[in-house]
């Protein structure tokens, strides 16, 4: 299986100047664990994760005052839609990461994370969700 049968499509895209709460909302909103930060001052296509905004709260920075530009990694590790799911996989294993923007063309076309694969490699029957408590 390739990554373009896993990936998201569907990507949130945000700016550098967009503060933590801005992206931390929108994230929970799409239900998404990642978006795509598009800042050409900084070297273009950059990720900020949940873990990102979770750490910068666990500081006891302010989410409203920090700006997503101090909590973007930009050395970014791309796939491409023609990978494995193994390459993928590898690929998240040897980086510590969850999440892999995916470029076709130069340009991103999605983002495949840890739960996409997992969801392709081990796909659960329809059933309604547990209630948590």
């Amino acid at each position: 299986m390739l990554v373009r049968d896993a990936m998201s499509t569907v990507v949130l895209t945000v700016g550098p100047a967009h503060t933590l709460r801005q992206a931390a909302a929108l994230m929970s909103a799409r239900r998404v664990g990642a978006a795509i930060v598009l800042d050409p001052d900084a070297g273009g296509i950059g990720i900020l994760t949940e873990r990102d905004i979770l750490n910068s709260v666990g500081l006891g920075q302010n989410p409203d005052t920090e700006r997503i530009h101090a909590h973007t990694t930009n050395n970014v590790v791309f796939a491409t839609p023609t990978w494995t799911l193994e390459e993928a996989a590898r690929a998240m294993a040897h980086g510590g990461f969850r999440h892999l923007v995916v470029l076709d063309g130069g340009e991103p076309a999605g983002i495949v994370s840890v739960r996409d694969i997992i969801r392709c490699w081990a796909p659960v029957p329809d059933r309604p969700l547990a209630v948590r408590a």
